[in-house]
């Protein structure tokens, strides 16, 4: 009788646990914070066959990246990522590193105390793929999780009374017929809070995403900061008008438009407003106010008006805000610039840690490649590669115009920590790009980006 009673008891522990299982994949595909993101790519009309999509969380520092057959990524904002789950008082965590994943992902377990542990994964149908039951001792344990069919797995952890669980969800191949978990090795007792290593790739709503794909060579990139589903096309054309807008009218003046990869500028600095003198100052008074060098409207006509940043933000500090340009179409944030900057450099692509440097001139050659090539003082004429065609306009401040034919010094739309404006800086004497902050009283240049 003692045998047949701890049978009922093995069989009433899986049933229960089956019944939990279950409803804790209901509960994942009931929720509504599950999003996907699909990638493609395209050459003014010709699809472009991606390599793969890297996608970095800039708001939390984390990234991830997604190879094809399945160029999509699934994010759940109420469980995303590399989950750190941590029961209070007793620390017992569960990490996952990477979440999604291509083959397979790693596993942490970090216990208290020494004792046995089961492990298992479960499909979405409720069937059980892989599972491993032993002693593991106190600190941090280490497995490897192979997935066979299917895409979606549930993975639970039993220590003691206490059970965690974390959804992985796989976009690779999946070469094996069956999945395997695997014990990689165990770590001494690290007494250093899990919470404090940064998980792999983490989003809250409102985060905002570089996103770049990589094909025939060439990279793209765009920013967002998705709040559901949404399938992104990266654009790979280049030093072509903007595909369906060739020009545009505003305020009396032709702009045409220009494209590098994803993004959509206006080929010319900005001109809107009325002139006035270099020894007045703009107000808030509804009206686009504009300084044209030496004070001559020849100049803005030829190379664009100069802006006071309050006067180009319209007064607001939003990022990203449409400003005084034309609707459909906003200032350039400082991650926009740094896109660019990265597909304009030969050396440095979008994304790379040198377009955060402050204070400094940055890159090899984006610069001469972004420059005219007229205007610029001595041998500082660009190549203007992709058309932007950058003009060496000058600047003015404290009631005076400097540097006609020296520097090209542009606007955006984002603060620095100091709450200072950043703009970005060209010089006859450079090759590439400076990224630097001011207090906003000083006239400069403003280049306006189609928004997405």
């Amino acid at each position: 009788m003692k045998g047949v009673t701890t049978m009922k008891k093995h069989r009433f522990f899986y049933v229960m646990l089956l019944v939990f299982i279950l409803s804790s994949i209901g509960n994942i595909y009931s929720q509504p914070g599950c999003i996907t993101l699909s990638f493609a790519g395209d050459n003014n009309g010709t699809p472009v066959n991606l390599d793969s999509v890297w996608i970095k969380n800039i708001t939390q520092n984390c990234d991830t990246t997604i190879y094809p057959p399945d160029l999509s990524l699934v994010i759940d904002t109420l469980m995303t990522g590399s989950v750190d789950h941590q029961i209070t008082g007793n620390g017992f965590t569960l990490r996952n590193n990477p979440n999604p994943f291509r083959d397979r992902t790693t596993i942490m377990i970090n216990l208290p105390a020494g004792d046995y542990v089961k492990m298992i994964t479960v499909s979405q149908t409720g069937q059980v793929e892989a599972e491993y039951s032993g002693w593991l001792d106190e600190g941090f344990s280490t497995f490897e999780f192979a997935p066979g069919r299917g895409s979606v797995h549930l993975l639970t952890v039993f220590w003691r009374d206490q059970r965690l669980s974390v959804k992985l969800i796989s976009n690779g191949s999946q070469k094996i017929s069956c999945s395997r978990l695997t014990l990689l090795n165990q770590s001494t007792p690290d007494y250093k809070s899990i919470s404090e290593v940064k998980s792999f790739f983490d989003y809250d709503p409102g985060d905002q995403l570089l996103m770049v794909g990589y094909g025939d060579d060439l990279e793209s990139g765009l920013l967002d900061s998705p709040a559901m589903s949404n399938d992104y096309v990266f654009q790979f054309a280049t030093n072509i008008p903007c595909p369906g807008l060739d020009s545009l009218e505003y305020e009396g003046k032709y702009y045409h438009t220009i494209q590098i990869m994803s993004q959509c500028w206006l080929k010319e600095n900005l001109d809107a407003g009325t002139m006035i003198m270099g020894n007045q100052s703009p107000s808030d008074n509804g009206i686009i106010e504009k300084y044209c060098y030496s004070n001559s409207p020849q100049n803005c006509e030829q190379k664009g008006a100069l802006y006071l940043w309050d006067e180009m933000m319209e007064y607001i500090t939003v990022n990203g805000s449409q400003g005084i340009c034309p609707d459909g179409w906003h200032i350039p944030t400082d991650e926009e610039f740094k896109v660019l900057e990265g597909v304009a450099d030969s050396q440095y692509g979008i994304g790379h840690p040198v377009w955060n440097a402050s204070n400094a001139f940055r890159g090899i050659d984006c610069g001469k490649n972004l420059k005219s090539t007229t205007g610029w003082n001595g041998n500082g004429n660009g190549v203007d590669i992709f058309g932007f065609t950058f003009l060496s306009g000058g600047y003015w401040w404290e009631n005076g115009f400097f540097e006609n034919t020296v520097t090209g010094i542009c606007w955006t739309s984002s603060l620095s920590d100091q709450s200072l404006p950043w703009y970005r800086g060209f010089v006859s004497e450079t090759t590439n790009i400076g990224r630097f902050t001011f207090d906003g009283l000083f006239g400069i240049s403003v280049r306006c980006l189609k928004n997405q």
